[in-house]
């Protein structure tokens, strides 16, 4: 069965480390995906020690380090911005390693003005396979989330999986707009259905997507992992994570047994 949990990004973006803790385990949501730059500071610039105290906070807590959630990009044009988000990703790697968390998401952003598509795509899956690698040594994956105006178009989306071409590179499902076709989101899904370690969930009161469906997908493939909401922040976050995980339950399968 899926697990629920959240990205900083936006509603705990000014939270210290303690209050998602506390907050989440309140609210019985037991994973957290943490965003670079935000409020908790759970940067490469951690001490060691300060890696340690983190890794430590987490195995005292009920809610899990469910992945790093980065923003580092591969689409540049300039081969220097491409090399030192390659070079800072492997340093967020290392971080990961060291806080226990599975994974570090990354993303494409685009296609620059005049660049050739395909190039590109074959541009991004290439540093992909090198992160990719780099990570599958400390034990950690890269995760692809599905961003970028083009590149979030789920036949291109596809493309750079098959260009990055490495067993520890796989998708970060976005629940895009883009993705529904026809009332479905089926036909995108299959392609990297095998690839999903972990999915970003809108507002689930969104009747435009397709939310049982994708549920369902998932569930008939036996995805364990997490569904991360990634919402807008809230002056009252405690009450809006309540009534979202209570449709997240109401959209589960019932084969899934919860």
């Amino acid at each position: 069965m899926a697990r629920l949990g959240i990205v900083t990004y936006n509603i705990a973006k000014d939270w210290d480390l303690t209050t998602i803790l506390a907050r989440l385990e309140k609210v019985g949501i037991h994973g957290v995906e943490l965003r670079t730059g935000h409020a908790h500071k759970v940067e490469v610039n951690l001490t060691k020690a300060e890696r340690a105290e983190v890794r430590r906070r987490f195995d005292g807590s009920p809610v899990e380090l469910a992945g790093l959630g980065s923003a580092f990009e591969y689409q540049a044009s300039d081969p220097a911005v491409v090399r030192k988000n390659i070079e800072d990703t492997k340093a967020y790697v290392l971080l990961a390693h060291d806080l226990g968390s599975p994974g570090v998401k990354v993303r494409p952003n685009g296609i620059p003005k005049g660049a050739n598509l395909d190039q590109t795509l074959r541009q991004i899956g290439r540093a992909l396979h090198e992160v990719g690698e780099h990570a599958a040594g400390f034990g950690v994956e890269i995760r692809v989330e599905v961003h970028g105006a083009i590149t979030q178009e789920l036949p291109h989306f596809a493309k750079i999986m098959a260009y990055a071409d490495h067993p520890n590179v796989f998708a970060c499902w976005n629940s895009n707009p883009s993705d529904v076709v026809d009332g479905s989101v089926k036909p995108g899904f299959a392609p990297i259905a095998s690839k999903i370690r972990e999915v970003h969930l809108r507002d689930l009161f969104d009747a435009s997507y397709p939310w049982r469906e994708l549920f369902g997908l998932l569930a008939a493939r036996g995805y364990e992992g997490y569904t991360l909401a990634e919402i807008p922040e809230s002056p009252d976050p405690e009450r809006v994570l309540r009534y979202f995980k209570a449709l997240w339950l109401a959209y589960q399968p019932p084969a899934a047994g919860r």
